[in-house]
């Protein structure tokens, strides 16, 4: 979604990125190059309507006479809209010239996760003045092997329902006090028909493919 701002605001997210300092191989190090701001210059120049309808004056067949204005811009990627269950899909290939090689990089990523230095300052289901945006982990999904062959496992915690998590679902309700601790239960390894409870320890420690997240509530 792309909306008309006041440049000053524009680029504000409900906490300050800057405080961050996340660490190199972390979940966060990841969102936070993700959600960079971006220059965007001399190729990569901004097609401006406006520039274009200052310079030239308002024309109907503008396009058939391809006379169009570029300028700087910047660009970033921010969440309008906090979800109900966060999936976090990580980019686990490399390309080495021609060739695909798979990234056994160990990434950390923790019980509960804070969204908010990702999320625009007028994030949609937030309720006014909160400046956290927290999730709980519920579900770890990991690949062993290589690009051309492997195996997959998943983590799985079993856990109390979230009641209030409906409410966010099919009426868009913005919570109105957040937990700060993890949704507790007990994690579980399934390898197709083989299941065993593990320690959280375990979990936090496994080579992550997809995370799975719940909103706190």
């Amino acid at each position: 979604e792309v909306s008309t701002e006041d440049p000053e605001t524009a680029f504000c997210t409900l906490a300050n990125r800057e405080d961050l300092n996340p660490e190199e191989g972390s979940i966060y190090h990841c969102l936070y190059q993700f959600t960079r701001n971006e220059k965007l210059t001399e190729t990569n120049k901004l097609l401006c309507d406006v520039c274009t309808q200052r310079h030239y004056g308002p024309k109907k067949n503008l396009k058939s006479e391809n006379k169009y204005v570029y300028t700087n811009a910047k660009k970033q990627m921010l969440i309008s809209l906090a979800p109900p269950i966060l999936t976090l899909h990580l980019k686990r290939f490399q390309q080495a010239g021609f060739n695909l090689r798979k990234v056994n990089r160990h990434i950390k990523f923790p019980e509960v996760l804070d969204l908010a230095p990702f999320c625009t300052a007028k994030c949609k289901n937030v309720t006014e003045g909160n400046t956290q945006v927290l999730y709980s982990l519920y579900g770890v999904v990991e690949h062993s092997g290589t690009m051309r062959s492997g195996h997959y496992t998943a983590y799985a915690k079993m856990r109390s329902i979230n009641s209030h998590l409906s409410d966010l679902v099919l009426r868009g309700q913005s919570p109105q006090a957040l937990e700060t601790e993890p949704v507790k239960g007990q994690w579980f390894h399934i390898s197709d028909t083989h299941v065993q409870a593990v320690s959280a320890l375990k979990v936090l420690s496994s080579q992550a493919y997809l995370l799975f997240y719940e909103r706190l509530l």
